[in-house]
């Protein structure tokens, strides 16, 4: 584990053994946006098997502060055609940034989206991207503050299932 701020927080890539605690951060991150009127993210639309074929493709992390249950995570995959059609090795692609809104510290969503692009900047790769639901300008928003930049839309990106959006897609420099 690190601890990247020195406040407590600490981050891990997640196992097998975490599977079950990362649907239960996803549902309980898709209940409140429910809650809070984003139609964005449905309970038990990722299951176990999405998380594992997060694992064997790409990363997925956890973020820690002082209890046994992680209070984040995200995932870190190595390519996003659905979004960003074939593209060189240059980036790492944000997805699934999620927070226990009952216990994460104040502002752990910025600390695990920089935890993401030391991960991304550390392979080598010089981009961090990311893209969001076109619907949430709200998210574009954050996501803009964090020094991303608008850099298309995607109108049809294929979310599986059938399902079909419009997704904004941002980017980040990374300095290694």
């Amino acid at each position: 584990m690190s601890d990247l701020h020195g406040d407590g927080v600490t981050f891990r890539q997640a196992t097998v053994d975490d599977i079950p605690a990362l649907v239960a951060l996803y549902d309980g991150a898709a209940r409140w946006m429910q809650r809070n009127g984003i139609d964005q993210w449905k309970p038990g639309q990722k299951s176990a098997d999405h998380f594992l074929l997060r694992m064997k493709e790409g990363e997925v992390w956890l973020a820690h502060a002082g209890g046994a249950a992680p209070v984040g995570g995200w995932e870190v995959w190595w390519d996003d055609e659905p979004a960003w059609g074939p593209q060189p090795p240059v980036a790492g692609y944000i997805h699934r940034l999620m927070t226990d809104r009952t216990t994460a510290p104040p502002n752990l969503g910025r600390a695990m989206l920089t935890r993401a692009e030391h991960r991304i900047a550390a392979t080598g790769r010089t981009l961090s991207r990311l893209d969001c639901v076109s619907t949430n300008p709200r998210l574009r928003a954050y996501y803009e503050s964090a020094g991303y930049t608008v850099t298309g839309e995607q109108p049809l990106k294929d979310g599986g299932g059938g399902s079909r959006y419009a997704v904004t897609l941002l980017e980040k420099r990374l300095v290694s």
